[in-house]
């Protein structure tokens, strides 16, 4: 009796590092495959920059200035005082691209959707 309880115990003490140790192999592996995806995760965000990038360099016309939507208008007013829109153009997607003079004389081109909100902007707001 002595022995068949001895070699219970033994098989479960047994069993019990069999399973510690395959807790800690899942472990790893859940956290290689955590930076995995972090990784997937940061050049998903760097492609869809691009993108982004892209979408804002298409062919665009050129437009007058008062040809603008309010919205983005507006947007150039509240975001950059003192500027002025020296050339504005539109692409087929809608997106404008904005040709600006601040105050102080600079240069710079921003894009902005019809809805006045910044695609990219070379500009901090002042």
């Amino acid at each position: 009796m002595k022995r068949l309880i001895l070699s219970t115990a033994i098989v479960l003490g047994g069993l019990t590092a069999v399973t510690a140790q395959s807790d800690k192999e899942v472990t790893a592996k859940n956290e290689q495959k955590t930076a995995t995806l972090t990784q997937v995760e940061e050049k998903v965000e760097a492609t869809q920059e691009l993108k982004l990038s892209a979408n804002a360099v298409q062919d665009f016309k050129e437009v007058k200035a008062s040809e603008l939507p309010e919205a983005v208008q507006n947007a150039v007013a509240n975001d950059f005082d003192g500027a002025t829109i020296s050339k504005a153009y539109v692409n087929a997607k809608g997106d404008y691209k904005i040709e600006l003079t601040t105050a102080d004389a600079k240069k710079a081109t921003v894009y902005a959707n019809a809805k006045g909100e910044w695609i990219k902007n070379e500009l901090t707001k002042q």
